[in-house]
């Protein structure tokens, strides 16, 4: 089973795609337009299927708000098959077209399809804030240059940007990071972040941001 966000203007193809994609036993979340979608949910999506014409905010431009958000396969709904719009399309991080009018056949395999090579190539990668993290080398890069985190350090780092818009108390952190039988003081978070900060200054970017009398949130 998987979780999949179906955005469309038509009410009747969401329901189409519901219907059809729960038939294999997945999730189906619906929504008539992107701007009623809140960003911060957006990593809970196994795939997202993503209508190219729509009123206000299309499909392209979401694409582009959220492709360093996500890591899952974005699928597009278009009667748009120009080459230059399919140009555009896989330039904004698309993984894949299905044209409009669709069988459902045509839908279930493609959207399945993917799902397959997403559990068989699972790339741990999570892109966020320009930076990029290697979730098996436990690593952090930012224009392919390596940032020098300690261990703990960057434990801070992949637990909130993970979490990205979640505010957390010093105590959630630690507790995250050093384990609940961790013998030690929350304080110690405040001085992981100070060095966090001065190190992502040095590429001119500073994602934690201190919410006070809170705690700390990646942005």
């Amino acid at each position: 089973m998987a979780t999949i966000l179906a955005i469309d203007d038509d009410a009747d193809i969401l329901s189409l795609l519901s219907r059809t994609l729960q038939k294999d036993g997945h999730l189906v979340t619906t929504a008539l337009s992107p701007d009623t979608i809140e960003t911060e949910t957006l990593n809970r999506f196994d795939l997202i299927l993503l209508d190219v014409m729509m009123p206000g905010t299309d499909g392209f431009a979401f694409c582009r708000k959220i492709r360093d958000m996500v890591d899952c396969p974005i699928l597009f709904l278009t009667a748009k098959t120009l080459e230059s719009d399919v140009t555009i399309g896989f330039a904004l991080g698309a993984d894949d077209y299905i044209k409009k009018p669709f069988g459902t056949s045509e839908l279930r395999a493609r959207v399945n399809a993917h799902l397959r090579r997403e559990s068989r190539e699972k790339r741990h990668v999570l892109h966020i804030s320009g930076l990029d993290f290697n979730l098996m080398a436990k690593e952090v890069t930012i224009d392919k240059q390596r940032i020098p985190l300690t261990k703990i350090e960057y434990g801070i780092c992949e637990y909130l940007a993970q979490n990205h818009g979640q505010v957390f108390t010093k105590e959630q952190i630690y507790d995250a990071v050093f384990g609940y039988d961790a013998e030690g003081d929350s304080f110690t978070v405040a001085v992981h972040i100070k060095n966090i900060r001065a190190k992502f200054a040095t590429y001119q970017t500073i994602p934690i941001s201190t919410i006070w009398g809170i705690g700390y949130k990646w942005d």
